[in-house]
């Protein structure tokens, strides 16, 4: 009985904290047109989400491109297949590698990052003084936030998979593969369904990422260790909504959905 209550209450909390996202995402979502945001918020945290994960998206994805040519190549070149293994690797980071490493490393960098932030202020007051003043802190805090990361994380998916690409091709090319090949391999492989998949896996993360941050951030309460709970669920809810919603896509754009 005590395993089954346990259970029990670890699906109410999931189901509640579920309904919690979809909550603060609404208000979030409704305070694009109708809240009150500062702009250089918005921009503020482009840069941040954007421009300040360039480094680590930068040596993640080139990296995973190179392994991914490690584990490929041999096998491609055994079965007298080098000329796909251009495309196998493109089709590999464009529908999942890509969108799903930059979430993650999204997650890691800012997301915590704003779990923390709007933790603070909410244990410290402030967001009580923006609901004294008559203001919807929601829209006023998430909405910035919201919008910045769903603009940026197609934006460097983009670049992680072109900065995969780049790292694979210059593995397989020193080890005898023609650049050539590997380029036809590439355009003739990949699709505009796959450029679609990779954008929408991307969208979707950037909203989840910023959503399940900004609410556990509104959530937070106990002072500081109550900010570090929060932080923490952020991150981890953050990457456990992104394989979730991964897979949901992939079923959608890459199963038997549009066949």
């Amino acid at each position: 009985m005590r395993l089954m209550a346990w259970i029990g209450r670890q699906v109410l909390a999931f189901f509640a904290s579920l309904g919690s996202f979809a909550l603060y995402g609404r208000s979030m979502a409704r305070g694009i047109f109708r809240g009150r945001w500062e702009w250089h918020d918005f921009f503020d945290h482009m840069d941040r989400i954007g421009v300040g994960s360039l480094f680590m998206v930068t040596v993640t994805s080139a990296f995973s491109g190179m392994v991914m040519a490690v584990q490929t190549l041999d096998q491609f070149v055994r079965f007298g297949a080098t000329q796909y293994v251009g495309g196998v690797i493109a089709l590999t980071m464009i529908r999942e590698m890509a969108p799903v490493l930059t979430g993650l490393v999204v997650t890691g960098r800012v997301g915590a990052a704003m779990a923390a932030e709007i933790g603070t202020m909410n244990v410290t007051e402030q967001l009580d003084a923006l609901r004294a003043f008559g203001m919807d802190h929601v829209s006023f805090v998430g909405t910035p936030r919201l919008l910045a990361s769903a603009l940026m994380l197609p934006v460097l998916t983009i670049f992680s998979f072109a900065v995969s690409v780049g790292g694979a091709g210059l593995y397989v090319t020193t080890h005898g593969i023609s650049g050539f090949v590997f380029r036809r391999s590439v355009s003739v492989m990949v699709h505009h369904i796959d450029l679609a998949g990779g954008l929408v896996k991307a969208l979707a993360f950037g909203i989840l990422i910023a959503v399940s941050s900004c609410t556990e951030g509104f959530r937070a309460e106990n002072g500081a260790r109550g900010v570090g709970f929060a932080t923490t669920r952020a991150v981890i809810w953050s990457n456990m909504l992104i394989l979730i919603f991964n897979y949901i896509i992939s079923t959608i754009f890459f199963g038997n959905f549009f066949r």
